[in-house]
């Protein structure tokens, strides 16, 4: 079960941060999907573990401030594939 809520909440996350970086209309489901999961394992990381930013470290968890920390952290994601021309 927790799989496919993953599978949910990272499609979420990488729904809204694609159209956050206006990367929605080259992004299908999957990499919505893939997009979302590792921008929120990223966001965690980066904003949690490294800048000890205070609630980074419920990133990815379905509650606001969670979905709000995965959003960022796959937007950065959607910004580190852009710099490297994946999207345009």
């Amino acid at each position: 079960m927790s799989i496919l809520i993953t599978i949910i909440v990272g499609g979420l996350i990488g729904w809204l941060a694609s159209i956050v970086m206006r990367t929605n209309a080259q992004q299908g489901i999957l990499l919505n999907v893939l997009v979302g999961i590792a921008g929120a394992a990223l966001g965690r990381w980066l904003f949690g573990d490294v800048l000890g930013v205070g609630g980074a470290f419920t990133a990815g968890t379905f509650t606001l401030k969670g979905l709000l920390w995965g959003v960022i952290g796959a937007a950065v994601l959607i910004l580190a594939l852009k710099a490297v021309r994946i999207f345009r």
